[in-house]
């Protein structure tokens, strides 16, 4: 006999739960201060090349203290290939440059001819640049073992990129939603984590809704300054969530709840020290300008005057002055800007459906840094 009844109740059982897991930032912040401070100092001792080093030390800081399921990301990229990258950029612009200025030459006797051309090449190349760059970044980073990469053409990036900037330009901004998410569109289509492939699916008109108000305070704004980075950091914290939101390898997507109030602080703090350090930079001129009048060689008449080459250690020590005022400032926007929000942001998500990554077959192929030279050479680098 079968003891087994059937109930008109039963039900089939539940599929498991979606899996949410939380990204975990666990850098230092104390170690990252102590290398960018390091790095300042030696971009002022080596005339700016250590910055190639310090960037590597950066991501691998980053990239390592990001932890997703428990599992660290890896950055595996060498400063020496962005020194080379940045060398050969340098060996394809240098030609660029004296065409450039031959030509300014001869047209400028004529009065017919002006600098936009350059500037519009220059746009376009900028956005190539930032499009191989982030191919360079991608097929360094690895997570579990399985590179992510990216393919796509730069060149196609760069007008689409150019195209929508004049529309933006020629809306007052109305149309920066939509540029941005048409471009997050063609970078996320392009991307991919082993063999999952990227997406994004957040729209401009989402993007819109959320931030239309923003685009009214900021005009009235402009000449007050005091609000601008209360609006720039409602804007970028609307814009995280937008875009994190967006974000799909697969069936793997995210979303964030980061909130404006985590990003004032970070704007004004740097602001803060930019003022404080502008203040450092008067009077570290107002004592060299004193010194030299003292010593008579800022004095005008013949008589007192001194020769050019003694007036030399007071003009090196202003121009010390300014690089160590940039390298300063580079230094608290490192920690402010990349280092703190990049914390912000990364605690703020939760990924859905990581179960997904689980079986990725390993993909792509490695891509040069000359992408970064060319975005190091024109400092449209970005992180």
């Amino acid at each position: 006999m079968n003891d087994t009844i059937s109930s008109p109740f039963d039900v089939p059982p539940l599929p498991p739960p979606v899996r949410r897991d939380r990204i975990a930032f666990t850098g230092r912040r104390s170690q990252f201060i102590r290398l960018v401070a390091r790095g300042a100092a030696l971009e002022l001792v080596t005339l700016g090349f250590y910055r190639f080093w310090l960037a590597t030390d950066m991501r691998r800081h980053l990239w390592s203290g990001t932890a997703i399921d428990g599992d660290a990301a890896e950055y595996t990229g060498k400063a020496k290939e962005l020194l080379i990258g940045f060398l050969f950029a340098l060996a394809i612009f240098a030609p660029i440059y004296l065409a450039y200025f031959l030509i300014g030459l001869e047209a400028e006797r004529a009065q017919a001819f002006a600098s936009i051309p350059l500037g519009l090449f220059f746009f376009l190349f900028a956005q190539f640049a930032i499009y191989r760059a982030r191919r360079y970044r991608l097929t360094r980073t690895v997570w579990r073992g399985v590179r992510f990469w990216m393919a796509g053409s730069g060149w196609s990036y760069a007008w689409r990129a150019g195209l929508w900037i004049l529309l933006v330009f020629f809306t007052l901004g109305l149309a920066l939603p939509w540029s941005t998410a048409a471009l997050e569109r063609y970078k996320m289509r392009h991307t991919s984590y082993g063999d999952l492939q990227g997406g994004f699916e957040a729209t401009g008109w989402e993007l819109f809704k959320r931030g239309w108000w923003l685009w009214l305070l900021a005009w009235p704004s402009l000449p007050l300054l005091i609000p601008l980075p209360f609006i720039y950091g409602a804007f970028k914290a609307i814009e995280w969530r937008w875009w994190v939101g967006g974000v799909r390898f697969g069936d793997v997507r995210f979303d964030s709840n980061l909130t404006a109030g985590r990003l004032f602080g970070l704007y004004w703090k740097v602001i803060g020290w930019a003022v404080l350090l502008g203040f450092i930079l008067s009077l570290w001129s107002g004592i060299v300008l004193a010194i030299a009048y003292a010593v008579g060689v800022a004095d005008t008449t013949e008589q007192n005057a001194f020769r050019d080459w003694q007036q030399l250690p007071f003009a090196f020590a202003l121009g010390l002055g300014y690089v160590a005022l940039a390298l300063a400032i580079g230094a608290v926007r490192r920690v402010y800007l990349i280092r703190d929000l990049w914390q912000r942001v990364a605690d703020s998500v939760t990924i859905h459906n990581l179960a997904a990554a689980d079986n990725v077959t390993a993909q792509g192929e490695l891509v040069s840094a000359l992408g970064e030279g060319f975005a190091d050479s024109l400092d449209v680098v970005g992180f």
